[in-house]
């Protein structure tokens, strides 16, 4: 399909004074969003705790450790959601992983290589949700209704 590149707009939700434009790679096979430590520290994010390191699998399989930082306002072809990013090296470039594009209901048109709104919902985001309808039965036996009898 080739490089997909678009201006996102990023802004620190704790501090809307501190925001950026800059343009990221799309990427499909990536999961999260990924912002180089130079623009983390330019939008005084914070690290989430000291839970937030996570290992990281590179394309050439090679695998590190990184911090997660948040949290911070997305906005993507006029739509806008709150997304914790990956710290990756300074002067690496922007990346927008799957996650972003799922929870903003955004695809990617192939033959253009641009990222657009899902044409089963271009007025708003969608989000599925599939439950599975549960029943619960309580008895003298089964108290706590965790096993249907």
């Amino acid at each position: 399909m080739g490089k997909v590149i678009e201006k996102v707009k990023i802004t620190n939700l704790l501090d809307p004074t501190k925001s950026v434009e800059v343009e990221a790679v799309v990427d499909t096979g990536a999961t999260m969003m990924v912002l180089p430590k130079d623009i983390v520290n330019q939008l005084g994010l914070e690290k989430i705790e000291e839970w937030s390191l996570v290992k990281v699998q590179y394309a050439d399989n090679h695998v590190g450790i990184k911090e997660i930082y948040g949290g911070v306002k997305l906005e993507l072809k006029g739509r806008i959601g709150i997304f914790d990013v990956l710290a990756e090296n300074e002067g690496s470039q922007p990346l927008v992983g799957q996650i972003v594009l799922e929870r903003l209901d955004l695809v990617i048109e192939p033959s253009t290589r641009k990222v657009m709104p899902n044409p089963r919902s271009p007025e708003m985001h969608m989000v599925e949700i599939f439950m599975a309808t549960a029943y619960r039965v309580v008895d003298k036996r089964n108290r706590f209704g965790l096993f249907p009898i």
